[in-house]
């Protein structure tokens, strides 16, 4: 065996279950004790931080699974980084892996695993380095040095990883004990905290339009309001929790739409299957990345901007917030709050417009990218029927006929589900929900899916037999 072979399968790693299958009283433990970690760590802040800049990029922290500030700030970054980039390198040919057998499969995790191990130092060093975690202190580097600060930045980039790495194992630990997988599950814990803080907290919260102090959550803020006669607040908070239960709504909707393509096994007659194609085909990645790619607009525009070239806008110095040039068109205004204020005008109007394009326009072409980066063109689809025994019935078996068929359906699934995704969380942003329209989107498609895997789980605990039918 090669070294780098028997270096891949001696990485430190979660051992599963002995047992062939476990129960489902067992994966609920397991995850729900995960999830009270996550939670836990998200509270832990990070030893000898000052300035924290990373809080202007709230929304990104969202998809990332992370709490700027503390031990986890790096979230699933690098681990989505890492397989996302080897996906693409699998799937446009560059790197070869047999995922048909466990040897390649056991080869392209342990790359992935050590992948993710390389992004958690790399981006650690970059949010430190950088001046987005700085230490206590940094502020008056100029005057005081580089030098001196040297060691409390190494012990910053040391927490990071370490909590980085914590989310690794926990990732493993929720995959082969728990249900569905730790990177979901982190960002439907993140999401589902910010719409509970932002429904229910009952704290005190800025002054009010009437000059009245509301809750910093909607729903005791609408009945605040509408017992200190206070419409127009009422109308506000009410407009947020309607667009957050739309929004949810159109998702799962959009979510379960799907074209099942009919095949049959080629040697066995009268029986057959369907393959679905999903109405949202590439599901939340492209949305993921337009927002990934606006945070780093805002990130260069900023560093533009300090460097006395302001060519993507320009940012106000107490809020952080882009206040004209490019970046201010990408910022999602609340057009309904205003409407109900009376505070709209066509300028608002023009940016909403913008924003809610470029998502739209970035979704479909991301989406593009992913279907011929990622193997879920007609053709790879196509090969992977036909290698899986099966075939159109009616239609003589050739691969290129069923390619020709899949294309009917894959390039509008892919385009029309790229606008519907971007649309959707164009709409969240622009109408006030909650959370932000990403977040939405992926905790609906991730609880979905979880769903339909703990209702199997379910079904097969209670009988016996449909598990031993299935192989499980």
């Amino acid at each position: 065996m090669p070294v780098w072979k028997t270096f891949l399968n001696n990485l430190p790693e979660v051992e599963g279950p002995t047992q062939k299958s476990l129960s489902f009283k067992e994966k609920l433990k397991w995850t729900g004790v995960t999830v009270v970690i996550y939670f836990f760590l998200g509270l832990l802040p990070l030893f000898g931080l000052g300035e924290n800049a990373l809080h202007r990029f709230q929304n990104l922290s969202i998809i990332l699974g992370a709490k700027f500030g503390s031990i986890i700030s790096l979230g699933i970054g690098p681990i989505v980084t890492a397989s996302i980039v080897l996906q693409l390198l699998n799937g446009s040919g560059i790197l070869k892996f047999d995922l048909t057998n466990p040897e390649g499969k056991k080869t392209f995790q342990g790359i992935q695993k050590l992948l993710a191990i390389f992004f958690i130092v790399f981006e650690g060093a970059i949010y430190v380095f950088m001046g987005g975690l700085s230490p206590e202190g940094f502020a008056n580097v100029i005057t005081r040095g580089h030098a001196l600060f040297f060691p409390l930045q190494l012990i910053l980039i040391f927490q990071l990883c370490l909590g980085g790495i914590m989310i690794l194992f926990m990732d493993e630990v929720v995959s082969k004990w728990g249900f569905g997988s730790g990177l979901s599950l982190f960002i439907v814990a993140g999401v589902s905290q910010e719409i509970f803080i932002q429904a229910f907290n009952w704290l005190p919260g800025p002054t009010g339009l009437a000059g009245v102090t509301y809750s910093v959550g909607a729903v005791p803020a609408l009945f605040q309001s509408l017992a200190a006669g206070d419409p127009t607040t009422a109308g506000i908070m009410l407009a947020t929790l309607v667009s957050t239960v739309l929004v949810f709504v159109i998702s799962v909707y959009a979510q379960a739409m799907k074209v099942e393509i009919p095949l049959s096994f080629g040697r066995v007659r009268g029986h057959g299957i369907r393959w679905p194609l999903s109405f949202i085909y590439t599901s939340n990645i492209p949305v993921i990345l337009v927002a990934a790619l606006m945070a780093n607009m805002q990130l260069w525009g900023r560093l533009l901007q300090n460097w006395g070239l302001p060519l993507l806008g320009r940012f106000s110095e107490s809020s952080g917030q882009p206040i004209s040039g490019f970046v201010y068109l990408l910022q999602s205004p609340n057009v309904v709050r205003d409407a109900i204020t009376g505070s709209i005008n066509l300028a608002e109007v023009g940016q909403a417009m913008v924003y809610l394009s470029f998502m739209m326009v970035g979704s479909v072409i991301f989406s593009i990218f992913w279907v011929q980066t990622a193997g879920m063109d007609a053709r790879s689809q196509a090969k992977n029927i036909m290698s899986s025994g099966l075939q159109m019935p009616g239609f003589r078996k050739d691969e290129r006929i069923l390619e020709r068929v899949l294309s009917r359906y894959i390039w509008p699934l892919t385009i029309m589900g790229g606008l519907a995704v971007g649309f959707l969380a164009g709409l969240a942003d622009l109408t006030g929900a909650l959370s932000r329209g990403t977040g939405i989107l992926l905790s609906v498609m991730i609880v979905y899916k979880l769903y339909e895997e703990i209702a199997q789980q379910h079904m097969m605990d209670m009988n016996p037999m449909l598990r031993r039918f299935m192989g499980k």
